[in-house]
């Protein structure tokens, strides 16, 4: 059977408007942040400071989307078959670490201005808290100009400058209260409120981060569900085994599974249709899927350890898997020529 991917293009689909929006928002975002640390230190905000810890992480959010951009369009080579789409994640996670550390010195410095406060400038606050928030809201012009909003890394980007619109309008009311009141704690008050934001902004970077370098499944495609579906879905096909999901990068889900044709079904036919569905379902563009007949699925267990799938029908208990054991000779892999030479991921 042919391979319906043939010739198909796995790295993001991305135009050079995407690109231009990401470098310019990106460009404006970290001069801003610059003088938002500079203005911080001059007036003594706290809040100011960490407002532009929270522009820091529309530096990172824009910075990966530009980067995952720029290198997911690199071709794959012998050694990462797959290209550079795992470069979002990696820089995700790193700086997700780091953002932490931001947050543990901002905790500290508002803790020490509770003990000791400061004098704090409220002219210079409110005017570079001002501008950010003009700043924000020209980021958040650019990104959402054109038709490719929907675009996982432009929406992620994006979510970041209004967290960061808000966070600009919590230091502008901490000025304003200054100037008026003279009741400086509202400075690290307010800083504690923002770093929140990012504390929320920081722990998703983690977590997702970490989900997809453990090979999680999306959340929209697991495996019991991909199971369940393409069983009522999809006519002539007996039983789905060994699901296996994961994403190379944020919005990019693999899939590998075996199907067994029922009797009279032509199994071209029924792979191609189980493709479709999985691409209309569950958008997963790349599915590798072997043909299993009915009289080998007995002796045949998943090499990758415990079904995570229960009351799925193979059995794995007092099977050893060594990979030498592993038969697979009853499985026709011919009945879907699913040829991955020169197949660029």
């Amino acid at each position: 059977m042919s391979d319906p991917h043939a010739g198909h293009d796995h790295t993001p689909k991305v135009t050079a408007g995407n690109e231009t929006k990401m470098l310019i928002a990106l460009a404006i975002t970290f001069s801003f942040m610059i003088v938002e640390i500079v203005g911080g230190l001059m007036a003594g905000s706290l809040a100011l400071i960490a407002d532009a810890g929270h522009m820091f992480t529309d530096v990172v959010a824009l910075s990966l989307a530009y980067f995952a951009f720029r290198f997911g369009r690199r071709a794959a080579d012998e050694k990462r078959t797959f290209g550079y789409m795992r470069f979002e994640v990696i820089a995700g996670l790193i700086n997700a670490v780091t953002l932490f550390a931001i947050l543990i010195w901002i905790m500290y410095e508002a803790i020490e201005r509770f003990r000791n406060p400061g004098e704090v400038l409220a002219g210079p606050m409110f005017i570079v808290a001002t501008v950010g928030l003009l700043i924000n809201m020209l980021v958040f012009w650019i990104l959402t100009r054109g038709g490719d909003t929907d675009q996982v890394n432009i929406k992620g980007a994006v979510l970041h400058v209004l967290g960061d619109l808000l966070g600009s309008v919590g230091t502008i009311v901490a000025a304003i209260v200054i100037y008026y009141t003279g009741w400086t704690p509202i400075d690290p008050i307010l800083s504690v409120f923002v770093s929140i934001l990012i504390l929320r902004s920081a722990w998703a970077l983690l977590r997702n981060s970490l989900h997809i370098l453990l090979e999680g499944a999306p959340d929209n495609a697991a495996p019991e569900a991909i199971e369940q579906y393409l069983k009522q879905t999809v006519p002539g096909l007996a039983a789905v085994r060994h699901v296996h999901v994961w994403m190379i990068t944020s919005g990019k889900p693999l899939a590998t599974l075996h199907v067994r044709p029922a009797p009279d079904t032509n199994p071209r036919l029924l792979v191609k249709q189980v493709e479709a569905e999985l691409m209309k379902k569950f958008e997963i563009s790349h599915a590798t899927i072997a043909i299993d007949w009915p009289e080998d699925t007995a002796t045949d267990d998943c090499c990758l350890g415990d079904d995570l799938q229960q009351g799925h029908e193979h059995d794995h208990s007092g099977h050893a898997h060594d990979e030498a054991d592993h038969d697979h000779s009853g499985h026709d892999h011919a009945a879907h020529e699913h040829g991955h030479e020169g197949h660029k991921h």
